[in-house]
């Protein structure tokens, strides 16, 4: 059976969606094949690492990457963290069966280290959620 193929798509690509990717890969990685992007690339933010590796979460792989590193290709879902990412979503080349908007503020633009953890936490409760329901 192959895996399920999951686009999680932000701005910078620099915390929100790189904690998507981490996270679907630590929690069910055997069913999915998890990526992430933005319509900006930046990098990997140290406090989004950081986040990470402090619930215990593998940060291997995860680098920053363009949006259009992703055109013409298939992902069964594509789960949008903010609204910047969503404008640009509509006009990109690649497909998706399935297309979410859950909108996470920003750990960057609240200017706090514990920002970071709050979004993980949120995603989290997300994609566990999620995931019940693709059972």
């Amino acid at each position: 059976m192959s895996r399920q193929r999951v686009l999680f798509l932000c701005n910078a690509n620099s915390a929100r969606s790189l904690m998507g990717e981490a996270l679907l890969r630590h929690l069910a990685g055997d069913r999915f094949e998890a990526f992430s992007a933005g319509t900006e690339p930046d990098h990997p933010h140290e406090f989004t690492l950081a986040a990470l590796r402090k619930q215990g979460i593998s940060c291997e792989g995860l680098a920053s990457q363009s949006l259009d590193d992703f055109a013409d290709e298939h992902f069964d879902a594509v789960i949008v963290l903010c609204d910047k990412a969503q404008q640009a979503c509509r006009d990109w080349q690649g497909s998706a069966e399935e297309r979410l908007y859950w909108d996470i503020r920003d750990p960057r633009l609240i200017g706090k280290t514990d920002a970071y953890e709050q979004a993980l936490q949120e995603i989290r409760r997300r994609l566990q959620l999620w995931l019940l329901a693709r059972r």
